[in-house]
């Protein structure tokens, strides 16, 4: 995220403290998608995610008086998304169930009419094989990718130390490979 970006938060962090509903509103349109993204990636219920996520903005309203700056505002948002999310499910002593329903590959067509996957049929592949991953790996991939944060950000939200950010990264980017080789075999040219 560029200096704009940043002071745009700044600004609307002041106007939030200072009563203004309309700021917090962009805030949270601001960091909504990425936010529940990294929910869904931790309880794997996009159900639940969307309930924590509620309690998630809550917490950020009453709460943004207590951001000092020291970091941007999304690693303080994404760390209290990750630890409200870890909550959660130790409250709940939720378990992870990965549905094992058959996958449809897309149908084979001959090389001459080989056309790349759409990308709706993409994201479904890649949730699909993300699902498949070990909780951490898709966190990191979630704020590595998607979040675009940076080694030390991750750090700050996950609570992880580098070296293990570092090989769960590594690990997650084979891991999900190896799954969309499995889910799409020899279309797997037209994902990557």
């Amino acid at each position: 995220m560029g200096d704009k970006a940043i002071d745009k938060d700044i600004e609307l962090i002041y106007r939030v403290r200072d009563g203004d509903s309309e700021a917090f509103r962009t805030l949270v349109d601001l960091y909504k998608d990425k936010s529940l993204s990294l929910a869904v990636s931790i309880v794997k219920n996009e159900t639940l995610a969307e309930d924590i996520l509620q309690d998630v903005f809550i917490k950020v309203y009453k709460k943004i008086a207590t951001f000092k700056f020291k970091s941007k505002f999304s690693t303080w948002l994404y760390r209290i998304v990750v630890n409200t999310c870890y909550n959660e499910l130790k409250k709940q002593k939720y378990t992870v169930a990965i549905e094992e329903s058959e996958t449809v590959l897309p149908e084979t067509v001959n090389s001459s009419q080989e056309q790349p996957l759409r990308i709706k049929d993409q994201k479904k592949y890649i949730k699909k094989a993300m699902q498949k991953l070990k909780t951490d790996e898709v966190l990191l991939l979630r704020l590595f990718y998607l979040c675009e944060m940076s080694l030390k950000e991750i750090e700050s939200i996950s609570g992880f130390s580098a070296s293990k950010i570092r090989v769960d990264l590594h690990r997650g980017r084979k891991n999900l490979e190896q799954q969309l080789k499995q889910l799409l075999g020899n279309e797997i040219h037209s994902l990557l």
